[in-house]
């Protein structure tokens, strides 16, 4: 007697496909309940007057995302995105392309250098920038840097707290670089070592001289893909700045009105005293809409996806 057929459904034939649903099932369970319904809810919020309340019934249409554009503070922070983004983007993209460079030019311990300057990924921001705040950029004589300083005569610097000159901006800069810049270095490396050796005896057969005129014709251009990558992904993680800016600015007295980037601006108008989620959701969602252009331009004047010739 002949088996009837297995059910062709969820699973495949045969259930072939339950294995895959057992492992990716929790993650994209996960993923919808605590990524995806929250947004959709943000964007709910956002068109009602939510004060103190995540069930609005008050609905007020764009008046959230009007009042935000109209405020000096949201317009304000944009603009603090866009100095940081200017000056940790192409800092974190020349020093982890120079690491790469150099970890991919070493005979012996490449894994443990390699692991050595990726090591700090692994560290929590809360801590790194704790770290930054409390020993080495303290404000008082007992900082490493006002040490340093110190030996050379100089006074010392409030670093968290000067505006003129902005020294808050090199702590802000170095704690991001320490902890993002071994990650970037991992890709670099990672499309170095693709790169076919046959080129490099190609161009030395042909007479180019290794150093500058090789990374210049050879190296770089064969990194184009990952390069674009890595550019994408440091404006993305600029805009989603927050702990590194709360934890070294913030005190007691809360926080100062400079370098206040978008996200922290949101926490204090979504979770401040007056708790306006509606106000805080269409914050939200212009900052996505801003990330979202940024990148497909972006992505379309590298060329991203676009068929190498």
């Amino acid at each position: 007697m002949r088996r009837p057929a297995a059910p062709r459904g969820l699973f495949g034939p045969q259930n072939r496909n339950l294995w895959f649903w057992i492992f990716v099932g929790p993650f994209v369970i996960g993923l919808t309940v605590f990524t995806y319904v929250p947004l959709g809810w943000s964007v709910y919020l956002s068109f009602f007057d939510a004060h103190n309340t995540v069930s609005p019934t008050d609905f007020v249409g764009l008046d959230n995302y009007t009042a935000m554009l109209r405020d000096d503070a949201f317009t304000d922070s944009l603009a603090t995105f866009a100095v940081f983004t200017a000056i940790i983007v192409p800092a974190t993209f020349a020093l982890s392309l120079a690491l790469a460079l150099m970890v991919n030019r070493l005979r012996r311990a490449q894994a443990f250098f390699r692991s050595v300057f990726f090591l700090p990924v692994a560290c929590s921001y809360v801590v790194a920038a704790l770290v930054w705040k409390m020993s080495i950029f303290n404000g008082v004589r007992f900082g490493l840097a006002n040490t340093v300083l110190g030996w050379f005569g100089a006074d010392q610097v409030a670093w968290l707290s000067t505006t003129e000159p902005p020294w808050y901006w090199l702590v802000i800069v170095t704690v991001r670089l320490w902890l993002q810049t071994g990650f970037y270095m991992v890709l670099f490396l990672a499309g170095l070592q693709r790169i076919p050796p046959r080129l490099y005896e190609a161009a030395a057969v042909d007479g180019a001289r290794p150093g500058w005129q090789t990374f210049r014709h050879i190296t770089f251009p064969q990194l184009r893909a990952t390069s674009v990558a890595v550019a994408l992904l440091l404006v993305i993680n600029a805009f989603q700045a927050f702990d590194e800016f709360y934890n070294l600015l913030s005190d007691a007295r809360g926080y100062p009105p400079y370098a206040r980037p978008p996200l922290v601006y949101l926490y204090y108008t979504a979770l401040g005293q007056e708790q306006n989620l509606g106000l805080g959701s269409a914050g939200a969602v212009i900052l996505a809409l801003i990330i979202a252009v940024v990148t497909v331009a972006q992505a379309r004047w590298f060329g991203l996806g676009r068929k190498e010739d």
